[in-house]
């Protein structure tokens, strides 16, 4: 088998077109006096500097070892922390505006990006399922200057088994009269697979566990099926993401050889340390997305002692994956559910056992390196793509600092600012 580094890993030039497709809109601009975090691994910088020329990071380090060039915007970091831009790899673009994004206000557009993404400091999204052709409409607009956001990707429509369209999604798929999602034999999965990469997918979205409603009603997708879609994303170097509900589910992803488990599975039980050593075997990313556990657990209104067995065994199969070195990405599920605010995922993921590094690379370094961007985003670092995060505090202190956004600025376009102090640093010691 071909080595599975490369399958998700878009084309050169592909990534080249995203680094500089803001590049028209950046603006050269300083960070003065922030602590600096560069990668998860590395040391912070504190009382440093950081530079932004042309779209790039040009500088990285302390203050006296940093000019920062006249004639550009110069912004006040003393008291903040800087990170490298956020990734949010579980999000959906299923709700207004974002449904049929060509027939919307660029105004209107803007907002909900702002409010709802990259507020919490993404510059980044990766959208695992949505209506045919709306993410892509949607990141045309922004690429082309016309409206503000972060970078997108998308794995376009999803992959169903046959008789297997979800009990939450099928109004959706209804009122909108889309194509069905169903795929019934292999070579139709291969085929779609092929389409959808064609028209612009950045990857696959496979539910091997679907549920239908009622206990216990998950319908697995087939074996071959998903391994035909697998194996055709990865011929074109595309990741797949999986959605597993349940033990039947995570096996079909894993045999097929997925490169994400978009979700945790409760009803799977605990993760013992040969499934992790078997999913970091594989190369498997996970996305826990605690918050849709909880929030959906207690929209049903069920009771507390059974939201806390079931989110749990969510947390300690996070746990787990964590504590076995198995590689974590953030994901929030927000645009199915409605909820945007990260703080109660960071303290979800800290409660499970994630310190502050492991955090941090689930929301930079790991995500860029499984999607294939390591060479151009991920650290804050001389060279690489000008994405960083401006935090109100320190993420050493509380997870919840990943959240205390004061400024999301992507390939040096500010693309999010919280009311600020002036922007005048002194010369000071």
């Amino acid at each position: 088998m071909p080595n599975r580094s490369l399958h998700a890993r878009a084309t050169m030039g592909a990534l080249i077109a995203l680094l500089f497709s803001t590049a028209v809109a950046a603006q050269d601009l300083a960070v003065v006096g922030a602590r600096v975090y560069p990668a998860p691994d590395a040391a912070p910088i504190d009382d440093a500097t950081v530079v932004i020329r042309e779209g790039r990071l040009t500088a990285v380090g302390a203050r006296g070892s940093v000019v920062v060039p006249s004639g550009i915007r110069v912004v006040d970091g003393r008291g903040t922390s800087v990170t490298a831009g956020f990734w949010n790899s579980h999000i959906h673009l299923i709700k207004p505006p974002f449904l049929t994004p060509d027939a919307q206000p660029a105004a209107a557009l803007d907002e909900a990006l702002r409010e709802r993404f990259t507020r919490w400091g993404f510059t980044t999204l990766f959208d695992i399922a949505s209506l045919p052709g709306d993410a892509r409409g949607l990141r045309a607009r922004i690429e082309g200057g016309e409206v503000v956001g972060p970078q997108l990707l998308t794995v376009d429509m999803p992959f169903f088994p046959e008789h297997g369209t979800p009990i939450y999604v099928r109004e959706l798929w209804e009122q909108t009269k889309a194509p069905s999602a169903e795929v019934a034999t292999a070579e139709q999965a291969r085929s779609r697979v092929r389409a959808q990469i064609q028209a612009g997918a950045d990857g696959v979205k496979l539910f091997t566990g679907a549920i239908l409603g009622g206990p216990g009603k998950v319908l697995p997708m087939p074996q071959d099926i998903a391994k035909a879609a697998v194996d055709e994303a990865h011929a074109h170097r595309r990741p797949v993401f999986a959605h597993p509900t349940d033990r039947a589910g995570l096996d079909v992803a894993v045999d097929s050889g997925v490169d994400v488990l978009a979700h945790a599975a409760p009803d799977a039980g605990d993760w013992s340390p040969d499934f992790v050593a078997r999913l970091k075997a594989g190369n498997v990313a996970f996305v826990p997305t605690l918050t849709l556990f909880d929030s959906e657990l207690r929209r049903e209104a069920v009771p507390e002692p059974v939201l806390a067995k079931f989110l749990g065994a969510a947390q300690q199969q996070l746990g787990a994956m964590a504590q076995g070195g198995g590689r974590v990405l953030f994901g929030t599920d927000a645009g199915y559910i409605d909820i945007y605010d990260t703080r109660l995922e960071y303290r979800l993921m800290a409660a499970s056992g994630l310190d502050w590094r492991q955090i941090l690379a689930s929301l930079t370094t790991a995500p860029a390196q499984h999607f294939g961007q390591a060479a151009v985003r991920g650290r804050v670092a001389e060279g690489l793509a000008g994405d960083l995060v401006l935090l109100g505090s320190d993420p050493q202190v509380t997870p919840e600092a990943y959240a205390d956004v004061r400024m999301t600025v992507r390939g040096g376009r500010v693309i999010y600012e919280e009311a600020v102090k002036a922007d005048a640093v002194p010369d000071g010691d």
